[in-house]
């Protein structure tokens, strides 16, 4: 299942997206991403009960990433007319609302199969999240159990520290020396 990326390229992709939301016409692809930084993670499924509080949490502190000259990319399995329809649902009714990223669409399986976060037998992600430097190599993965949301503190802590290019001791926050 999950394999070691840390330290290797980033698996190309290239998959349909909710980047134009009206006609759904442009898919969203690792190349986009050149020269960036890029948090890529993803999620099992649409419409379900812990995704839409990691997905709303990453888009209110977009800014934040924005400013460490980074992009947010969101992968699940679901199609994107789904993920259209979860977009244009009111956060007041479980849906996501306007988000300041998009989603892609992995409707063949093969993007979260090659990040090594595919449950076959469900066709469906595990939560996946990879940092992936402005040349294209991961720099962090870690893999979860559905059942558990990510940290949007943490990862922004994780991100701020690889950009440092230092050592950074257990707890490191921003602004602390480095080893």
């Amino acid at each position: 299942m999950a394999q070691r990326l840390v330290g290797l390229k980033a698996p190309d992709f290239e998959m349909e997206s909710t980047r134009d939301l009206e006609d759904l016409s442009e898919k969203v692809k690792l190349s986009d991403y050149e020269g960036k930084w890029l948090v890529l993670f993803f999620y099992p499924l649409d419409f379900t009960f812990v995704c839409p509080t990691e997905i709303t949490a990453l888009s209110d502190r977009y800014e934040e990433f924005a400013d460490l000259d980074a992009d947010i990319l969101g992968v699940s399995t679901d199609s994107k007319f789904s993920h259209r329809a979860w977009i244009k649902t009111p956060r007041s009714e479980n849906g996501l609302g306007e988000i300041n990223f998009p989603l892609g669409a992995d409707t063949t399986h093969k993007v979260s199969r090659d990040y090594g976060v595919l449950i076959e037998e469900e066709g469906v992600a595990l939560r996946g999240l990879f940092i992936i430097d402005p040349e294209g190599i991961v720099r962090y993965q870690v893999v979860t159990d559905n059942n558990i949301g990510r940290s949007v503190d943490e990862t922004l802590r994780v991100l701020q520290a690889l950009q440092t290019g230092g050592l950074c001791p257990s707890d490191w926050k921003p602004g602390q020396e480095t080893l």
